[in-house]
């Protein structure tokens, strides 16, 4: 017998971790380092793989496992800087991410 099951909170972590990137694109300008960008991304998947952590523990009746959500933002790091550099900044939609909440001081038109 096979089974296909899965897990509501795992699934939105990985939704959540594919499009991680945009988030930071959208906090950040061009002129922002890599390094920053990087560390917001994973400041942001840690605290998703926490509070997906948290959910699972609250909804299924068990003990919050803290080791599981640390190993877990692994993976979820790995997958957000991976579809960055894979799909969000070849298709454009990274450099178009950064220029709608947030704009460069040389870009604005007096």
């Amino acid at each position: 017998m096979i089974a296909f099951t899965l897990d509501t909170a795992t699934t939105i972590q990985l939704v959540l971790t594919v499009f991680m990137p945009i988030l930071v694109g959208f906090i950040t300008t061009r002129l922002t380092s890599s390094s920053v960008k990087a560390w917001l991304l994973a400041a942001a998947t840690l605290t998703t793989s926490l509070l997906v952590a948290a959910y699972n523990a609250v909804v299924n009746g068990v003990a919050f496992d803290l080791g599981v959500a640390l190993l877990a933002a692994i993976p979820a790091f790995a997958i957000s800087v991976a579809t960055h550099y894979g799909l969000w900044k070849p298709t454009g939609v990274a450099d178009k991410a950064q220029s709608v909440l947030v704009t460069d001081k040389d870009t604005q038109v007096s």
